[in-house]
């Protein structure tokens, strides 16, 4: 089986328009989590979200396109440009691969929902104006396999060509899967792009209906506050995060830059309930990740640091930190642990893409970003969560954990390249 490894990395998302803005910021203890300015919020009863800011989808995009795409294909545009420049594949000037590579270079895209406030507007659109209003762009806006579409045209991606919608996994099972493509050899490169933008009344006020969200409105730094005993749930989050996925040999030989390995990935499913976990299911999908990383490299491997699902409500965090106990046999010998959904907030879909880059950018900077906004640690979540402060460390090792709705369960491990 042929091992593969990462070789470019891009997002934006509310605490940065770029990899390095991002990840400084993170471990920083940057919050940008803010009141929401992207629809009137006069009537929600949550007004707070981690909106990217400071985003021109021109600069992605012609101006005459850019109402051919939702919002959350423009920021998909916009971390493949980068993921892809900083792969060393393309560049400001050409952002088309060579047609030698093109046939064996795929694009994988993933979203929890997709072009929601598309989808809302043109509904309204059709109720208040009638269906000759809708849009002629309504339908190739919204569908979450678009993503892709948008970029493998930009970049000239004649390889797989496929998408992932399995709620706040989907960039997870999408990285997931361009690994077991490239290993059985169905290509030889993927572009994952996760993203999502659902921040707009029919999100904001789905979720809140739902008893989802936090309202801790009058204080939105402080809101999502994973592991804390006074979290009342998620705050929604905007981005995307992409990322090169490569066969080794390949990467090898154009000289590229090589971030890591991917050693192992898990997923599984809970069979118990739409929306409310349980254990079981991501104890199976990390377990399974350890599983594959130790058939693909000979032992058993030390997790030296997870990014988590860690999401800010009352029973996610509770059963993810009680899986991760069960999965290293007691509190003692599990690794540091931390979610950086306080500082970005919960980009869904796009959770597992951004994160993964966190995760990605820990292991080769050395340093564990903090979980914010811990100011009283829940007695039921036992682990070292990395409170407040950075913590410099060597790392070799990283898992990092997405789940999502519908009792879909995702993991995967990356490596540092030792040989």
């Amino acid at each position: 089986m042929r091992r593969v490894v990462i070789t470019g990395l891009g997002t934006i998302n509310s605490v940065g328009n770029s990899v390095e803005e991002s990840f400084k910021a993170v471990v920083d203890g940057v919050c940008g989590i803010d009141t929401i300015t992207l629809f009137d919020i006069s009537e929600f009863s949550v007004k707070i979200a981690g909106e990217v800011k400071n985003f021109d989808p021109t600069t992605v995009m012609d101006k005459k396109e850019v109402k051919k795409a939702d919002r959350f294909i423009q920021l998909g545009i916009k971390a493949a440009n980068e993921a892809m420049r900083d792969s060393g594949l393309t560049s400001v000037e050409n952002k088309k691969v060579d047609d030698s590579i093109s046939e064996r270079f795929g694009c994988i895209s993933a979203s929890g929902i997709g072009g929601l406030s598309t989808i809302e507007r043109n509904s309204v659109v059709c109720d208040t104006k009638g269906p000759r209003r809708i849009s002629p762009f309504f339908i190739p806006s919204s569908l979450v396999n678009m993503l892709g579409g948008f970029i493998s045209i930009e970049h000239n991606l004649k390889g797989p060509s496929l998408s992932h919608v399995t709620a706040c996994a989907a960039s997870t099972h999408a990285l997931a899967d361009a690994a077991k493509t490239i290993m059985l050899n169905g290509a030889d490169k993927i572009l994952v792009v996760g993203a999502e933008s659902a921040i707009c009344g029919a999100g904001v006020g789905g979720f809140a209906a739902m008893k989802a969200l936090s309202t801790r409105n009058d204080d939105p730094k402080t809101a999502s506050r994973p592991f804390d005993i006074d979290r009342d749930g998620f705050v929604m989050g905007e981005g995307s995060g992409a990322l090169v996925v490569e066969e080794l040999e390949s990467a090898r030989a154009r000289g590229a830059k090589i971030y890591c390995e991917i050693i192992g990935f898990g997923e599984s499913g809970d069979a118990n309930h739409i929306t409310a976990p349980v254990m079981d299911g991501p104890l199976r999908a990390m377990k399974a990740a350890l599983a594959m990383a130790e058939n693909i490299t000979g032992e058993a491997p030390k997790i030296d640091y997870i990014n988590t699902h860690g999401t800010s409500t009352p029973v996610g965090d509770v059963n993810e930190s009680k899986a991760i106990v069960e999965l290293f046999k007691g509190v003692e010998n599990c690794p540091p642990v931390t979610s950086t959904k306080g500082q970005i907030g919960h980009c869904l879909g796009a959770a597992c893409a951004i994160e993964a880059i966190f995760a990605i950018k820990s292991l080769n900077e050395g340093i564990i970003p903090p979980t914010i906004n811990i100011q009283n640690q829940d007695p039921e979540c036992q682990l070292d969560y990395v409170p407040g402060t950075a913590r410099k460390t060597e790392l070799d090792t990283v898992m990092s954990n997405n789940f999502g709705f519908g009792g879909t369960n995702g993991s995967i491990i990356f490596k540092k390249l030792k040989d």
